[in-house]
């Protein structure tokens, strides 16, 4: 599948001009994850989107997040996490990065605090 990365440079630029937002931990938001190389997960649709969790925060300018998806693929980095806007949703351990807030277009909600608590220790054990 041919990635289109003249397209997401679109979305970006806008991306850029918008204002930070405001996030506390532990929610889930809609991020403009973009096109990405190679395996790294990439957004999809027009705004090139994908939900997150956000499990760390550094200021009101940026946080580390870990994308999810519904595949059920099963892996060792692939952590379930429940339902997601009436989905099941894993959260991918292997591609958790840093975004800058202006990423993040539309919260979905909260991850329950048990869940949140396992998926934080996940994350520890891979540093």
């Amino acid at each position: 599948m041919e990635k289109n990365f003249d397209k997401w440079n679109i979305v970006k630029k806008r991306t850029n001009d918008e204002a930070p937002r405001l996030y506390t931990v532990r929610e889930i938001w809609w991020c403009r994850l973009g096109v990405n190389v190679g395996s790294e997960q990439d957004g999809s649709g027009r705004l090139f989107l994908r939900p997150v969790v956000i499990i760390r925060a550094f200021g009101p300018d940026a946080c580390m997040v870990v994308p999810l998806t519904t595949s059920r693929r099963k892996h060792p980095l692939r952590f379930p996490v429940g339902d997601v806007q009436e989905k099941q949703a894993t959260a991918l351990l292997s591609q958790i990065r840093v975004v800058d807030t202006r990423r993040l277009v539309e919260k979905v909600g909260f991850l329950e605090m048990e869940v949140f608590t396992r998926l934080r220790k996940a994350v520890r054990k891979l540093f």
